[in-house]
C-alpha cells in the first residue's frame, strides 16, 4: 500500500521534459511510482487537478546556519516550495569554531548577513566546536533538507587564531587547514565557501581575503578528493576583476576536478555590458571543460533600513558602518557630535549623499505620516539640506525609528533578466535566504521566477523553470536522490497552481529571538509541500513533521 498518491496532476519531473497529466505515488519517504495512472490503494490521496506536481525546489545560496538551530523549518522556505537549502555561503559557517572565536564570527554574521545578536545569544545552547558537533545540533528537529557548506574564514580562524585576518598562511598552516577541511567534508559538508569582498563588524576584510592562491589551491586539492563544490563571492562590482576570478576558478576546476560557483551576478543599467561579458566568459570556460557556474537571483533587491540598526545599505561607507555598530545611545550621541557628523557627510560624497541616497523613499507604515512616500531628495530639498544630513537629522528627530526604502537594487533592467536566466549555464541562486532579515525579504525568488519569467515574459517554459531550481541544481551540487520525480528518488514534492504561483506582499513579522523583526513574503499559489514523503506545509500552515535530513552526496 502506498502512503500517498497525488492524483490528476500536471507532472513536471525536473528533467526539463514536457509535463503530462499523471500521478505520483509515495511510500516510505521515496517516490514509488510516476505515470499517467498509478494503480493500487493508498493511505491518503491528494487531488491535484489543475495543479503542477514538481520536485521540491532547491535554494543554493542561503544563510540559515544559525536560524536552523531554533527553527528547523527555516521559515519561510517551505511556504515557497523550497525543500532543500544550502547554507554556509560567503566564507561563513557555524563550525568549526572554538568558543573563544565565537564573538568574532558573530560580528561577521552581523555585518555581512545582518543577523541580530540575539539570534546567537538567547535562541540555542552552543555546545559544539567541530563540524560533527554542529551537524548533530542541526539534525535535531529538521523539517527541511540541508546541505551545508563550511566557511573558509572560520577554518582560517580555527588554524591561525587572531592572525587569520592579519597575514598569509604559512605552508604548515595551509596543511593544517587542509586537515580541518577534510574532517568537515567527511562529516557531511558539501563544499567550501570563500569571499573576496566581505568585511567584518570593524570594516576589516574577513579572514578569507588574506588567503594567497597557494592556500586556495591547497584547499581545492582537498575538495578534489571528495568531488565537492567551491563557492566564492568575487569582486562583483567590477566586471574585469570578476572575469579574472572566473578564469581562476576555471583553472582550479580543471586542475582538481571540482565544480565551482560564484555569486552574485547583477544586471543593471549603469553597467549594461558587464553581465554579458561575465556570462560569456563562464561559457568559454565550460567549453574548455571547466565547471564555473554563475549564480543569478530572479528578483531585484528592495532594502529597508533605518539608523536604528546596522544595514547592508551602508556596506561601502565604513564610517557609517562603525557608527551604526554602536549601542543606540552612543549612536545617537555620535550622530549629534559635530566631528563625527562631518566625517559621515564627507564619506557620503561631495554631492551631499544625493547620488547614494537621493532616491530613498520614506517607507509607508514605518515613517511619520508627513514623510511617508517622499524621496529623501524631496525631504532634503524642503529642508534646504543635503540628503545625508537630512537622513541624520530626520532620524534623530524621531529617535532613529524612521524607515527608508532603497528599491530595485542589483537587477534594475527586468526586460533582460528572463533571457539571462534561461541561458544554459546560469544557475538560479544568490537569494540570501536567512540573511538581512530586518532589511528586506530574501524570499519569494521561486514564485517570482514563475510569475515574471514563465507567465509574464515567457522567457522560460514551465518545464525549464522547474528544472532550473530542481534537477539542474541537484546535478550542479551532486545532491543524491533529489531534484527529480522518479521512482527511488526522495519524495520532496511541491504542488502548486501554475496560474497563481508568485510572491506575496512584503510584511514585517515579529518572530525572531528577542522579539526581533524580520521581513517576509507570504506564499502565493503553493498548495502542498512534502519533505521526504511527509506533508510539511499547506496553506493552513506548518505541520508537525520533522522529516528533514542532511543531504547526501552522489
Amino acid at each position: 500500500m502506498f502512503d500517498l498518491v497525488i492524483r490528476n496532476a500536471r507532472v513536471v519531473d525536473g528533467t526539463g521534459a514536457p509535463g503530462f497529466i499523471g500521478e505520483v505515488a509515495v511510500k516510505d519517504g521515496r517516490i514509488a511510482a510516476v505515470g499517467p495512472r498509478v494503480d493500487g490503494p493508498a493511505r491518503a490521496e491528494l487531488d491535484a487537478r489543475g495543479k503542477v506536481a514538481a520536485p521540491g525546489f532547491i535554494d543554493p545560496h542561503t544563510h540559515f546556519d544559525v536560524q536552523l538551530l531554533w527553527d528547523g523549518a527555516a521559515r519561510p522556505c517551505l511556504e515557497h516550495g523550497v525543500t532543500s537549502i544550502i547554507p554556509g555561503n560567503c566564507s561563513l559557517s557555524m563550525a568549526p569554531l572554538r568558543a573563544g572565536d565565537r564573538k568574532a564570527v558573530i560580528g561577521m554574521f552581523q555585518q555581512i548577513e545582518e543577523l541580530p545578536p540575539e539570534a546567537f545569544t538567547i535562541a540555542f545552547d552552543w555546545t559544539w566546536e567541530d563540524w560533527e558537533g554542529y551537524r548533530r545540533a542541526l539534525e535535531e528537529g529538521l523539517a527541511i533538507n540541508v546541505a551545508p557548506l563550511v566557511g573558509h574564514s572560520v577554518i582560517r580562524l580555527w588554524v591561525m587564531g587572531p592572525d587569520a585576518n592579519q597575514r598569509a598562511a604559512r605552508p604548515d598552516e595551509i596543511a593544517a587547514m587542509q586537515g580541518v577541511l577534510r574532517q568537515c567534508l567527511a562529516a557531511g559538508a558539501i563544499g567550501l565557501s570563500t569571499s573576496f569582498v566581505d568585511v567584518d563588524e570593524t570594516a576589516r576584510p574577513v579572514p578569507s581575503r588574506f588567503a594567497q592562491f597557494a592556500e586556495l589551491d591547497g584547499l581545492c586539492a582537498v575538495l578534489g578528493e571528495f568531488g565537492r563544490m567551491l563557492q566564492i563571492v568575487p569582486e562583483f562590482y567590477d566586471a574585469d576583476i570578476t572575469i579574472a576570478r572566473i578564469d581562476q576558478l576555471a583553472e582550479l576546476s580543471l586542475k582538481h576536478g571540482i565544480p565551482t560557483t560564484f555569486s552574485p551576478v547583477f544586471d543593471n543599467r549603469q553597467t549594461p555590458q558587464s553581465v554579458d561579458r561575465i556570462l560569456d566568459r563562464a561559457e568559454e570556460q565550460f567549453a574548455r571543460g571547466a565547471r564555473v557556474w554563475p549564480q543569478m537571483q530572479t528578483r531585484p533587491i528592495d532594502i529597508s533600513f533605518s539608523l536604528l540598526r546596522p544595514s547592508l545599505f551602508f556596506a561601502r561607507l565604513p564610517s557609517w558602518v562603525r557608527v551604526l555598530r554602536l549601542p543606540v545611545e552612543e549612536r545617537i550621541a555620535a550622530l549629534k557630535d559635530p566631528e563625527t557628523r562631518a566625517r559621515l557627510l564627507r564619506d557620503a560624497g561631495e554631492d551631499g549623499g544625493e547620488r547614494i541616497m537621493g532616491r530613498l523613499v520614506a517607507r509607508a507604515g514605518e515613517a511619520p505620516t508627513d514623510l511617508a512616500g517622499k524621496t529623501l531628495k524631496e525631504i532634503a530639498d524642503a529642508r534646504g539640506q543635503g540628503c545625508a544630513l537630512a537622513l541624520i537629522e530626520v532620524s534623530l528627530e524621531h529617535g532613529l525609528d524612521v524607515a527608508f526604502l532603497a528599491a530595485n537594487g542589483g537587477h534594475d533592467n527586468s526586460d533582460r533578466i528572463g533571457p539571462l536566466l534561461a541561458r544554459p549555464h546560469v544557475h538560479v541562486g544568490a537569494g540570501d535566504g536567512g540573511a538581512h532579515l530586518a532589511s528586506f525579504s530574501t524570499y519569494g525568488d521561486t514564485g517570482y521566477l514563475f510569475s515574471e519569467f514563465v507567465r509574464g515574459t515567457g522567457a522560460l517554459s514551465l518545464e525549464q523553470a522547474v528544472a532550473k531550481i530542481t534537477g539542474e541544481t541537484a546535478d550542479i551540487w551532486g545532491l543524491k536522490d533529489r531534484g527529480r520525480l522518479a521512482p527511488g528518488q526522495a519524495a520532496d514534492i511541491v504542488v502548486f497552481d501554475p496560474d497563481r504561483i508568485g510572491r506575496g506582499e512584503e510584511r514585517p513579522v515579529f518572530d525572531m529571538p528577542g522579539e526581533g523583526m524580520r521581513y517576509t513574503r507570504d506564499s502565493v499559489g503553493v498548495e502542498a509541500v512534502l519533505v521526504n514523503g511527509e506533508l510539511a506545509w499547506t496553506p493552513a500552515g506548518y505541520t508537525a513533521a520533522k522529516a528533514g535530513r542532511i543531504c547526501e552526496r552522489v
